[in-house]
């Protein structure tokens, strides 16, 4: 389970998780190379989509990292990633979470949801959405499948202006229905 205790020379916000010796930080432009490396088995198997480097830099702000300890003398190791992608007023999306396969099962993907949900706390939503495969991870973590629309129609209307395709995913248009079959669109009430 993740601890709300930072290790003493982590990040402000920083979460420490003893039982997989890594910690929740916010990321930082260095850490998109790592990003885009935890991302690439999970786009050629198609559970995530790839994007563009460019992507990455100007939504660096979105993401969290979790990073090993470097305790045992190595340099820190990004080893998961997960962002937090303001829809609207009161609704967020859980976007490119991902977890290296060599610490799959010791609790960094709840570590790196832990610190989301957070965040979404600290700026005042009360729902997150996620569109994703991994449907068991996420209903352990509150997330329910949803049918349909999860907002009115007058902030439909105003979703619908967005460039985001995260967005277009969300609203579950026809044209990005190719990238997100076979996906689950769920969403957690805070």
């Amino acid at each position: 389970m993740a601890s709300s205790d930072a290790a003493p020379d982590a990040a402000p916000d920083a979460v420490a998780t003893s039982r997989t010796g890594v910690r929740v930080r916010p990321a930082r432009t260095a850490d998109v190379r790592a990003i885009r490396s935890l991302v690439a088995p999970l786009a050629e198997a198609r559970v995530l989509l790839q994007k563009e480097a460019v992507a990455y830099y100007e939504s660096v702000a979105d993401f969290v990292v979790a990073e090993t300890d470097g305790a045992d003398g190595t340099s820190p190791r990004v080893v998961g990633c997960g962002a937090l992608h303001v829809l609207w007023e009161d609704l967020g999306e859980v976007r490119t979470l991902a977890v290296d396969r060599s610490v799959l099962g010791l609790g960094v993907g709840s570590a790196l949801m832990t610190r989301l949900v957070e965040r979404a706390h600290e700026l005042g939503l009360s729902r997150l959405f996620c569109l994703t495969f991994e449907t068991a991870f996420f209903a352990r973590h509150g997330f329910e499948a949803i049918e349909g629309q999860a907002v009115e129609p007058a902030v439909y209307a105003e979703l619908l202006r967005s460039y985001d395709e995260g967005v277009a995913e969300f609203l579950d248009l026809e044209r990005v229905k190719p990238n997100t079959l076979g996906n689950t669109r769920m969403l957690r009430v805070l």
